[in-house]
């Protein structure tokens, strides 16, 4: 059984930027649809990050576009989300994900396994 582990979450300034990292405890995550997405207070989980299985193109919500990178190191089982320029909306608290299948995605439904979560706090 595939297990995830979040970390990185912290309380940081607008402006400012954070990386989380998410390990896998397989041996490699390279064929794996792999997201990230956010969950704030009285909101659904959404989508702001993701890439299909192998050598994929990321994608991105509207909403992160052009401030977060996603990025799969294969050597060491572990996913990152680099979040640069945050935002007080970015609020929220992050999960990665993986998709057995490999297709991924910015929705909820095709991922088998999800980690516990990390909390990103945006605020002065």
């Amino acid at each position: 059984q595939l297990q995830l582990a979040e970390s990185g979450g912290d309380l940081v300034q607008p402006g400012g930027s954070l990386r989380l990292s998410c390990v896998a405890s397989i041996f490699s995550l390279h064929y794996y649809g792999i997201g990230w997405f956010r969950q704030a207070p009285g909101k659904e989980r959404e989508g702001v990050a993701c890439m299909e299985g192998g050598f994929s193109i990321p994608n991105y919500a509207d909403s992160v576009k052009g401030r977060f990178t996603i990025s799969r190191d294969s050597d060491k089982n572990t996913v990152y989300l680099e979040m640069n320029s945050l935002k007080p909306e970015d609020t929220a608290v992050y999960y990665c994900a993986a998709d057995a299948s490999g297709r991924g995605g910015l929705i909820v439904e095709p991922y088998d396994f999800w980690g516990q979560g990390t909390q990103v706090t945006v605020s002065s």
